[in-house]
């Protein structure tokens, strides 16, 4: 029955984000980047923590996943952020 629980909060997370980014205007794109690297910090953290406190192998497993893909936003989204706020730096 937990199973399920998480399974159903999770799908119904990723479908509000899917919506939610979906009607986020371009313009907005990389101001609102910003916070969403600090939510996947904290989803790094919980995630830290998950691992550490997992009793069986697939719990570890998934928080592994999870500090690997959060760690991955994290470093893209500066990555993306720094790139367009190059654009607006003057050139020499």
């Amino acid at each position: 029955m937990e199973l399920i629980l998480l399974l159903f909060i999770f799908v119904l997370a990723a479908f509000l984000g899917f919506e939610l980014i979906a009607k986020v205007p371009s313009q907005l794109h990389t101001p609102l980047m910003s916070g969403s690297n600090a939510i996947s910090g904290i989803t790094v953290v919980g995630a830290i923590l998950a691992v550490n406190t997992s009793a069986d192998s697939l719990s570890t497993w998934l928080g592994f996943a999870a500090i690997v893909l959060a760690t991955i936003n994290v470093v893209g989204g500066y990555m993306v952020t720094d790139r367009m706020l190059g654009m607006f730096k003057k050139k020499k």
